[in-house]
C-alpha cells in the first residue's frame, strides 16, 4: 500500500474540503483532507502530481504540493495548539455563563427555584444566541458543518437552515409552545448532531467546531459532544416529566 501526502493550496472552508476530496477520489483507492493543516492524504494514487493537479484546477482554484521529508516528520498542526484550554474554549465559555446568568436571574423573578421552568428558558436561550453566531457567516457556517455532520455532507442546504431550525427551537422553548413537540424535535436534531461529532472527535479530525460559525476559531472536542448532549439530556429529562 503506497500512502502519500501533499500539502494543498486554496482551502478557505468546509466546502473546499469537500471538493478537493470529491474531486481526488477518483484518482486514488482513499482520500483524506483536512482544512487544519491544509493537506490531503492518498492511499494508492493512480495519477501522478501534475495530472492530480489538473483535475484540482478544474474544480477550483486548489493545487497539490509535494511535502519535504522533513515537514512529514514534524508533528501535525492543531487548531489553537499554542493556546491553553481556557484560552481555546474562552468564547464559548463566556457564552455558556452569560445564557446561565440569564435563566437564572429569571428564575429569582418567580421567588423560588424550578427545574422545570429553568430548563426551557435556558435551551431557548442556547438555541437563540448560538443561531445568531451561525447567521453572522451562514454560507462560512454550512460549508464548516459539512465537514463533519452526516447530513449536511450529503445535502450541503441543511447547513444553511440549520440556524433557522435552533432560532425556531429558541423562540419555540421562550414562547412555550407545544413543549412535548418542541422537545422531540430537539431529541432528534440535536440526537443526530451529536453523532457526527463524536465520529469526528473519535476519529481525530483535525476540524473546526461551527457551533459558533465561523467568528471564533473553535476545534472539535469532547466540549463540543458535551454542548450537544447537554441539549439532548434536557430535552429527554422534559419529555419523561411531561
Amino acid at each position: 500500500m503506497t500512502t502519500i501526502q501533499y500539502k494543498v493550496s486554496g482551502l478557505t472552508c468546509g466546502g473546499c474540503v469537500s471538493r478537493v476530496k470529491n474531486t481526488l477520489s477518483d484518482y486514488a483507492e482513499d482520500v483524506e483532507v483536512t482544512l487544519t493543516p491544509p493537506q490531503a492524504t492518498l492511499t494508492n494514487p493512480r495519477k501522478a502530481l501534475d495530472q492530480l493537479n489538473n483535475a484540482l484546477t478544474a474544480a477550483g482554484n486548489y493545487q497539490l504540493h509535494a511535502i519535504a521529508q522533513k515537514e512529514k516528520e514534524q508533528p501535525a498542526i492543531t487548531i489553537n495548539h499554542d493556546k491553553s484550554w481556557f484560552a481555546t474554549y474562552k468564547p464559548l465559555l463566556l457564552v455558556f455563563a452569560y445564557i446561565l446568568l440569564v435563566s437564572l436571574a429569571v428564575e429569582t423573578t418567580h421567588g423560588s427555584f424550578s427545574w422545570s421552568r429553568w430548563m426551557p428558558n435556558f435551551m431557548a436561550g442556547f438555541f437563540i444566541v448560538f443561531s445568531f453566531f451561525k447567521l453572522l457567516d451562514l454560507s462560512g457556517f454550512a460549508n464548516s458543518y459539512a465537514t463533519y455532520d452526516l447530513l449536511a455532507k450529503k445535502w450541503l442546504p441543511y447547513g444553511f437552515f440549520y440556524p433557522f431550525i435552533e432560532l425556531g427551537l429558541g423562540l419555540a422553548y421562550l414562547l412555550q409552545w407545544q413543549p412535548l413537540v418542541t422537545n422531540w424535535i430537539t431529541l432528534v436534531v440535536m440526537g443526530f448532531s451529536t453523532i457526527g461529532v463524536i465520529l469526528a472527535v473519535t476519529k481525530k479530525q483535525s476540524i473546526r467546531c461551527a457551533c459558533l460559525g465561523t467568528g471564533f476559531n473553535l476545534p472539535m472536542s469532547t466540549v463540543t459532544i458535551i454542548e450537544d448532549l447537554l441539549m439532548v439530556g434536557m430535552a429527554l429529562v422534559m419529555i419523561l416529566n411531561q
